[in-house]
């Protein structure tokens, strides 16, 4: 064997990712060459990536604050497409090496990662796998929160907040879909974006009188996503029809706030419902993969185009992140392994 042929079978045995060193957050987030290539474990996709999703538990991950998030040093990132190139022990009903899947899995932001197969889809045929991102985790959290926990039905006054987010766009879309009026927040900037999905009316989501304007153009809302926390979550409870109205929590992007119980039984009789779609993954299965089934069902219907994220290179992924984290963002935002 030549120099080079060692030269090039140890350079695929090692690969180039983001790793994070400490908690203090994206600026200890820093392109690395050389760490060994995963492997794939038993029920597991050893997958090229082709392309990151960007979300904001990475953000919370940097900082150590996602619950049993992984502790640094550690690869960051979640959520890739890619080409699967290997596949673990007692994988059933195996995908044939060279599918393009979506998934999630540990170490996103890097050349390769492994996937478990159970929660993987193939990406659709004529997608890009960047379009195809945010298909398990965006739109599996927008759809989860509508259907199996918001339980939304046509005519149903839907409160979406941080609608120009990578689930907010999806959210709203689907709302709409399912015959909903829906109301939306977003910063100033993002109105026009959120409009055009197709929600009825744009709020300002940190304007103070929140909760009064949006009961005063809609009486009252049948289902909340809330997933900004501090900023907007007792606006949440106010406008939220009492004992029918549901609120589905799926993230605190402006921090914590504390609910009594006093709360619930004197002030805000209302049902309270949280998600964590990796979570529910593991806890309910069938009902995550009854999920991704509907969710294939809507992009043959059209409901689900394919995405259009904004694709970085992978040395840019922590200013991606700081922007994500200051709210300068909108859409989905992606990194390429390979640039």
């Amino acid at each position: 064997m030549s120099s080079d042929e060692r030269r090039r079978q140890a350079a695929e045995q090692t690969v180039r990712a983001l790793v994070q060193h400490s908690h203090r957050g994206p600026q200890d987030l820093t392109l690395t060459t050389g760490l060994p290539r995963p492997t794939a474990g038993p029920g597991e996709y050893l997958v090229r990536v082709g392309a990151a999703g960007v979300n904001f538990a990475d953000v919370m991950q940097s900082h150590g604050t996602y619950g049993s998030g992984p502790q640094a040093p550690y690869v960051a990132g979640f959520e890739a497409a890619g080409e699967i190139v290997a596949v673990g022990p007692d994988v059933d009903g195996a995908l044939t090496l060279g599918t393009h899947v979506v998934g999630t899995g540990p170490g996103a932001f890097a050349q390769y990662m492994t996937m478990p197969a159970g929660g993987v889809l193939p990406v659709p045929t004529g997608w890009s796998d960047a379009a195809a991102l945010g298909l398990v985790l965006n739109w599996a959290t927008a759809l989860a929160a509508l259907k199996p926990l918001g339980e939304v039905r046509a005519g149903d006054v839907v409160l979406v907040h941080a609608a120009a987010g990578g689930v907010g766009q999806a959210a709203v879309r689907l709302a709409r879909h399912y015959g909903a009026r829906v109301i939306a927040t977003a910063s100033p900037a993002k109105h026009d974006t959120v409009r055009a999905l197709g929600a009825d009316e744009v709020l300002d989501g940190a304007r103070p009188d929140l909760a009064e304007e949006v009961v005063r153009r809609t009486g009252g809302v049948d289902l909340v996503l809330e997933s900004v926390g501090r900023t907007t979550f007792r606006a949440s409870l106010a406008v939220t029809k009492p004992f029918t109205g549901r609120v589905v929590v799926f993230g605190a992007a402006s921090g914590d706030v504390t609910l009594s119980t006093h709360d619930l039984v004197f002030t805000h009789q209302v049902q309270i419902k949280g998600l964590h779609i990796g979570a529910l993954a593991t806890a309910a299965p069938a009902l995550y993969r009854s999920l991704l089934d509907d969710l294939t069902v809507l992009i043959g219907r059209g409901v689900y185009p394919p995405g259009t994220p904004q694709v970085h290179p992978l040395a840019e992924g922590p200013e991606v992140l700081r922007r994500l984290a200051a709210g300068r963002t909108r859409g989905k935002h992606a990194l390429d392994p390979g640039s």
